[in-house]
């Protein structure tokens, strides 16, 4: 958070030469995923502190940056999070121009998803803070065919008012003492380098060629929750201590799939014991030794999926 300071400070503030200013709004972008990778995703997930008020307090790091944390709880904690790559019910695989699950219609520009894929994950964080989110705030739905969920008055007092004060930190501001040409210029550049952060993360995790996709039966997962846990989430990078620092954990994925409510913090102490548990029952632990292996493995499944 303090980083984050300095470079909003640095950039409204100062205002130093275009070209710092563009590299700047680069590192604010890296700056943004890294508020949700470290702090509000563990707090979200209640594993932040053993306090609860302090998690409730930090899971709101996510509404300063434009998200709102009641949407993001509903949609990661409890769909994601049950319904792992279940097309339907797991929405963070509902990509809109893209196919990552064989239930999903085959379109005729899936055929190029494997080039234009990384265009689409530098938009993701804008279209999400602003539309996806208002477009879930009027249908009361996480998808266009889910169902409707419960929306306290409280959390929507929320809404507004966390959205009310994102816009006017981050575009108001800016827009008053920078301009508007600037300030466009900045944003797009911090979010574009932040959606690519967050939704490659998030793809490396659960889109490769080794995890599982499957369809939902009479309304239940077939395998035990544990197992398709293992089936459908994988690891990447867990050897690169840096990497493992600035994505808070979540190279560790498979361990944070079964163990939510622990901090990422204890992640590479439970990756050995989970691991010898999968060779003792024979049961398959997925996990690539480095972030280049499993982008290529992702650029594969893009490419498969467009056929």
């Amino acid at each position: 958070m303090s980083s984050l300071t300095c470079l909003y400070t640095l950039l409204v503030f100062v205002q130093p030469y275009w070209v710092v200013s563009i590299l700047l709004c680069m590192v604010l972008g890296v700056n943004f995923a890294a508020i949700g990778f470290n702090i509000m995703h563990d707090a979200g997930h209640n594993s932040f502190s053993h306090n609860t008020r302090v998690n409730t307090f930090l899971s709101y790091t996510l509404n300063l940056v434009g998200g709102n944390i009641y949407f993001w709880k509903l949609k990661h904690n409890i769909a994601h999070h049950t319904y792992t790559n279940i097309d339907g019910e797991d929405h963070d695989i509902e990509i809109k121009f893209m196919r990552i699950h064989h239930d999903q219609k085959l379109r005729k520009h899936h055929k190029y998803q494997r080039f234009y894929f990384i265009s689409l994950y530098g938009v993701s964080y804008l279209a999400w803070i602003f539309f996806q989110d208002y477009e879930k705030y009027f249908r009361q739905k996480l998808g266009r065919n889910s169902d409707r969920f419960a929306f306290p008055l409280r959390e929507k007092f929320i809404f507004w008012i966390s959205k009310a004060v994102h816009l006017g930190i981050f575009v108001v501001v800016p827009i008053i003492l920078v301009g508007w040409l600037p300030t466009l210029i900045g944003l797009m550049i911090a979010g574009m380098v932040c959606g690519i952060c967050l939704a490659t993360v998030f793809q490396l995790a659960h889109v490769v060629s080794e995890t599982e996709f499957k369809t939902i039966e009479a309304a239940k997962v077939e395998e035990k929750w544990m197992i398709h846990q293992l089936q459908t989430t994988a690891n990447f990078a867990t050897k690169n201590k840096v990497l493992t620092w600035l994505l808070g954990g979540l190279n560790f994925q498979v361990e944070h799939h079964l163990f939510p409510r622990i901090s990422h913090v204890h992640y590479p102490a439970i990756n050995k014991i989970v691991q010898q548990t999968c060779r003792d029952f024979q049961i398959k632990y997925l996990e690539f030794r480095s972030f280049r292996q499993a982008f290529k493995s992702h650029v594969l499944v893009l490419k498969y999926m467009s056929n």
